[in-house]
């Protein structure tokens, strides 16, 4: 009940609040100062943490234990307001805290304007009124504090012996708050009325540390919960603090009188919830009591709710959970029924019956579904559709010197001259895929494999890589893919079929071959020196046949020449010595008339073509002519003196 001085008087001596004002009004300001110190030293050391490790957790857990500290300070002050009114309305010390201003001297209108102004901001201020302002300030600066440092995809990692520190530290001060908070909570509502609002203000800033201290202890480079929960513990505080904002608001429209009492602004709904057991609608009920009047224990309907709530809430829950055993599977899945944990029927679409929760459960499984499968793990990265009359978008761009999102690197054989060694190409090779339509494959991709995607990529790498270890880039560009592509399927199938994976590859698609984007045009310089230095070859080969062969054919022309004239020589050397044998022979069977048939052969032969001239001794004379034959070649022995013939 709030109190009237002008209606009251002298009765204020009579009431606690007012004898304890000072005392209370002592014990907020040294609790109010303590807890602000304590506030903003978490707070400057949030912004120095933040500098060194943004992404761990103690930003956040300072900043959040900070604005609870400073949310808990915000009730502080707004009750230390209350309390010194009270201790100066016992001393009669109630007069308006802003006197109206002395009028002034005119001086110009410089002054005027001036006087103006401060009268106006003055005025606006007296009527706000500081205790609304302040309650703004802390209120608005937690709320900010929560927001800047919200964060829920920090990623965990080790906080070493710090830790355990820190988590002493925040237990030590929630111990000390609760000490604060229960001797508030012993406080009687006639000495203190404030008092149980702040106990429920002490419970938020002991909350937000202890759940802080348990966040610390658990944190560490596997544990993403204590995280979580570390952040979003914020949210106590920034409701809290989004409340006492909304409260100071509506207070500027309601009139201030500094002769009557005032009452706690610093209330909080959200707060008042904090007790055990949970009663939200007793703290509804009541403030709806207090603030209009309304009294819901006077309505049979609201009687009957309450009492009928818990049967009727038993009912539900139990329909509900009974309703759990009630599965529908959609037209392109199927599901395992799974009996107590053990699968025992493969359901097709439609609705289905069994055990509710958690006596059994159907888990999905897919019915027919096609997927596409790149072996690079790029194939997650989403692309812009291309307009359709628009120039085509840069992944199908399939020349060697364009990167690909789906490209996947792979060494493959090569070979220089008599030395081995490897090269490195792109490719992409897709699979398309289903579980298999038998119930046998559908258990088996349940059960057999935790990600099946991941199973056949990696299934798919081991194979391309023993693959293609035995094989060359020429060999690679010049083979057909499609044979290419059905013995990559076929070792696909035959691997997952040993692992009863319960996958069906329907289609393997080779897209694309080609070496590293960024050596296609050292590729391009390469297998042009290559056919240069082939050509070369080549040409220097048929010059090289070229003279060999004419030296060949000069060769065998002059064997043969030589072989023609060694024939010849034979030849006529046997055909003389065939002939001197038949001349000997005829010579020793003729005797002198073979010699004489020899020497007249020669001489018919000589004489065939010379101009004689015979003469015949019958011709008369004293002598006989004589014809000198000694200029003729005779067929005679050379060692017998040559004699004239007559």
């Amino acid at each position: 009940m709030r109190v009237d001085l002008e209606a009251e008087g002298a009765a204020v001596d009579g009431l606690p609040r007012f004898q304890q004002g000072m005392f209370h009004a002592r014990r907020l300001r040294q609790a109010g100062i303590g807890l602000t110190a304590l506030a903003i030293s978490g707070w400057v050391l949030a912004l120095f943490v933040v500098l060194f490790t943004p992404l761990s957790i103690w930003p956040v857990m300072l900043i959040n234990c900070s604005s609870a500290l400073l949310v808990l300070v915000a009730g502080l002050q707004s009750a230390w307001w209350v309390a010194d009114w009270r201790a100066q309305a016992l001393e009669g010390l109630t007069a308006p805290l802003i006197e109206p201003p002395t009028p002034v001297e005119d001086s110009g209108w410089y002054d005027r304007l001036l006087g103006r102004i401060s009268n106006g901001w003055g005025g606006l201020l007296a009527q706000i009124g500081a205790p609304v302002l302040w309650l703004c300030g802390w209120s608005l600066l937690a709320l900010l504090s929560i927001v800047e440092f919200w964060n829920l995809a920090l990623p965990p990692a080790a906080v070493g012996q710090a830790a355990s520190v820190g988590a002493a530290v925040a237990l030590l001060l929630a111990f000390g708050l609760l000490v604060f908070e229960r001797r508030l909570a012993q406080e009687s509502t006639a000495q203190w009325p404030e008092a149980g609002q702040l106990a429920q203000l002490s419970r938020v800033a002991i909350i937000c540390l202890v759940i802080s201290a348990i966040c610390l202890l658990f944190a560490g480079e596997e544990s993403v919960w204590p995280l979580r929960l570390a952040v979003l513990i914020g949210l106590l505080p920034a409701l809290v603090a989004l409340e006492f904002l909304l409260r100071g608001v509506l207070s500027l429209f309601s009139p201030r009188q500094e002769r009557l009492e005032p009452r706690l602004m610093a209330q909080s709904f959200i707060a008042d919830l904090l007790r055990w057991p949970p009663q939200p609608l007793l703290a509804l009920q009541h403030e709806l009591h207090n603030r209009f009047g309304i009294d819901l224990r006077q309505i049979w309907a609201f009687t009957y709710m309450r009492r009928a709530f818990l049967p009727v809430l038993v009912v539900v829950l139990a329909v509900g959970w009974l309703l759990t055993g009630v599965h529908e599977v959609a037209l392109q899945g199927r599901g395992i029924y799974e009996r107590f944990g053990k699968p025992v029927e493969v359901f097709g679409p439609g609705l289905h019956v069994g055990l509710p929760w958690p006596l059994g459960r159907v888990l999905s499984v897919e019915n027919g579904v096609v997927h596409e499968l790149a072996t690079s793990v790029g194939e997650t990265a989403t692309t812009e559709l291309a307009p359709a009359e628009g120039p085509a978008p840069l992944i199908a761009n399939r020349l060697w010197d364009a990167s690909h999102v789906n490209d996947k690197s792979q060494v493959i054989a090569s070979s220089s001259g008599d030395k081995q060694s490897f090269q490195i190409v792109n490719m992409d090779v897709r699979f398309v895929y289903r579980i298999g339509l038998t119930d046998q494959a559908a258990l088996a991709a349940t059960y057999n494999s935790a990600d099946v995607p991941t199973l056949i990529r990696s299934t798919a790498s081991r194979i391309l890589v023993h693959d293609f270890a035995s094989r060359t880039l020429d060999e690679l560009l010049g083979e057909q893919r499609t044979g290419l592509a059905d013995e990559i399927g076929k070792a696909v199938q035959a691997d997952l079929q040993t692992l009863d994976s319960g996958v069906e590859i329907l289609a393997t698609v080779v897209e694309a071959i080609h070496p590293p984007a960024g050596a296609a045009n050292a590729y391009h310089g390469v297998q042009a020196a290559q056919i240069g230095a082939q050509a070369l070859i080549s040409r220097e080969r048929g010059a090289a046949s070229e003279q060999t062969n004419q030296a060949q054919l000069q060769a065998s022309t002059a064997r043969d020449q030589a072989q023609a004239t060694a024939h010849e020589v034979n030849a006529g050397a046997q055909a003389a010595d065939l002939r001197f044998a038949a001349e000997q022979k005829a010579y020793a069977s003729a005797g002198q008339a073979f010699v004489l048939e020899q020497y007249l052969s020669q001489l018919s032969q000589g004489l065939s073509q010379a101009k004689l001239l015979i003469l015949d001794h019958r011709l008369g004379g004293s002598s006989a002519p004589t014809i000198d034959l000694r200029s003729f070649t005779l067929p005679a022995d050379p060692s017998v003196p040559r004699k004239a013939v007559q």
